[in-house]
């Protein structure tokens, strides 16, 4: 059981479900709207989550209000924002530019530690993020530093690029979540703040085309990023932050595109070559380095200035 509930382990459960989102997201693009995806997806985890939570949610209310800022903020970073982002990159990028620049949140989360929670980042935790993120570019470079000099950034590469700190921003705030509410509450909480803030856009979208196109497709990809996605994913991350901090539960992310390419050849029919295993080799190996051998010792956090 010790086994079965690390966070390590359920860290990298977590980057496999969210593979599969960047997956969902490609396939559906011509069928959902980057907004409609958003929207619908976390209207299902409301529905799964509040016939569960709400009267947790009731009874903590002073808590919730005590914290309203920093489950507002999460709520708009994490629901909101970064799912958007996402979706609406994977409408006019491709796969390769899209993963490359994802792979930067883990460094800007190690920035935004230190500058704002005072985290200590060790030497061999440096280079273990070093090693992590160049078994990412062995991948989505096939192993030729040509194919670097050859990408060329177009409007979805840049919706990418904005996604990077909004998720960063998110990792590092969850350090401040209320303590009270239980993972599934918390996550409650989130989702109707983020809802509520999507809510006027998508009535506003809706009003001027349909947003959802419901065919069978697009049905199993909701239930997917909802029940999956959404709904185990994330918490499985914020249990991970909770236990390892979001410098080293961040590192995981470098996880998302080699995992990727592992699904992309088992359900797209993509070959996978000496390269894919040579990167996954080195993304464990950094990922090792940082939270097993270069481990730090504890510091006492400093709230936000």
């Amino acid at each position: 059981m010790r086994l079965l509930t690390s966070p390590y382990l359920l860290l990298v459960l977590n980057m496999l479900i969210w593979s599969g989102n960047w997956i969902v997201g490609r396939w559906l693009r011509g069928e959902v709207t980057p907004l409609g995806l958003n929207f619908w997806r976390w209207s299902l985890v409301l529905a799964w989550l509040l016939p569960f939570t709400w009267r947790e949610l009731w009874a903590q209310r002073a808590a919730i209000r005590r914290d309203w800022m920093v489950l507002a903020a999460l709520g708009v970073l994490g629901i909101s924002l970064f799912n958007f982002l996402l979706y609406l990159a994977l409408t006019q990028t491709t796969a390769v530019n899209g993963v490359l620049i994802n792979t930067v949140i883990p460094v800007v989360i190690v920035v935004l530690s230190w500058l704002l929670l005072r985290e200590r980042v060790t030497g061999l935790q440096g280079v273990g993020i070093g090693v992590s993120l160049l078994g990412v570019l062995v991948i989505v470079t096939h192993a030729d530093p040509a194919v670097l000099l050859r990408l060329h950034f177009n409007p979805g590469d840049l919706w990418a690029l904005l996604a990077v700190p909004v998720f960063a921003l998110y990792s590092v705030l969850l350090r401040l979540r209320p303590k009270e509410l239980s993972p599934m509450a918390f996550l409650a909480a989130q989702v109707v703040v983020g809802e509520a803030v999507m809510l006027p856009f998508s009535l506003w979208a809706h009003a001027m085309r349909p947003q959802v196109h419901l065919t069978v497709h697009v049905m199993i990809g909701l239930l997917y990023v909802s029940l999956l996605a959404s709904l185990v994913g994330l918490t499985l991350y914020n249990h991970g932050v909770a236990k390892l901090g979001a410098s080293v539960a961040g590192l995981f992310l470098h996880l998302v595109p080699a995992f990727t390419t592992g699904l992309a050849w088992l359900f797209l029919g993509e070959r996978l070559r000496l390269y894919h295993l040579a990167g996954v080799a080195l993304v464990f190996t950094g990922i090792y380095l940082t939270t097993v051998a270069g481990r730090a010792k504890p510091v006492v956090e400093a709230p936000l200035p």
